[in-house]
């Protein structure tokens, strides 16, 4: 495995546990930070980004990514309902690939989504979240097992917050599915747990220089 390999690889998971980590803030907080979730939302409507950093618009773009992957793998300060999103989010990842129809579906509504942010000059405009979260609901809302979010049930029952959750998913479901094409399985990871916190340490390192 190639040093180039891993860091990708370690990239595309903290892309995953970023996105669920903004979940988890907007279920509970019903807001989040701005930037990270800019950079998350971004990462879906990048099909075509030339590097895995691309994706996330730089190494500084998974920052929280990094910080919440490696929190969990060192085992401290871990988050349950992270965790156990992102192994649902996973399993559905491969329900997701294997139905090719239902992939279709979801790369036709991204071009959408893609030509609404460049009308309106941004990729987290409330209309392509809205579109996004849409897109979730009719595509992967329905494959089991189904996400559980948790949070504070004010902030469950506005609708605009329930939008930018259903787009952050779609976020960790892109993430799963860039990590995946990268080679990325549950076993390697549990073999490699040491390899990939060395990794994650390295990349936050860099994404903290970059942004100074």
């Amino acid at each position: 495995m190639t040093a180039d390999r891993s860091e990708e690889r370690t990239l595309a998971l903290a892309g995953l546990f970023q996105a669920l980590a903004l979940v988890r803030t907007l279920a509970t907080q019903g807001q989040a930070d701005a930037a990270s979730y800019a950079s998350s939302i971004g990462s879906v409507l990048r099909i075509d980004a030339p590097s895995v950093a691309a994706v996330f618009d730089g190494v500084g773009g998974v920052r929280l990514g990094l910080q919440t992957l490696q929190r969990e793998l060192e085992g401290r300060q871990v988050d349950a309902a992270t965790r156990r999103m992102a192994l649902t989010v996973l399993r559905i990842e491969r329900r997701l690939i294997g139905d090719p129809p239902r992939v279709e579906h979801l790369q036709q509504g991204l071009r959408d989504a893609q030509r609404q942010a460049e009308h309106f000059g941004s990729v987290d405009h409330p209309t392509v979240i809205a579109r996004l979260a849409g897109l979730y609901a009719d595509t992967l809302s329905s494959l089991r097992p189904r996400v559980l979010v948790t949070g504070n049930a004010q902030m469950l029952n506005q609708q605009v917050t329930v939008e930018r959750i259903r787009a952050a998913l779609l976020a960790a479901v892109r993430a799963a599915v860039l990590w995946r094409q990268l080679g990325g399985t549950q076993w390697r990871l549990l073999l490699q747990r040491r390899q990939t916190l060395m990794v994650a340490r390295g990349l936050l390192t860099r994404a903290t220089l970059d942004q100074g």
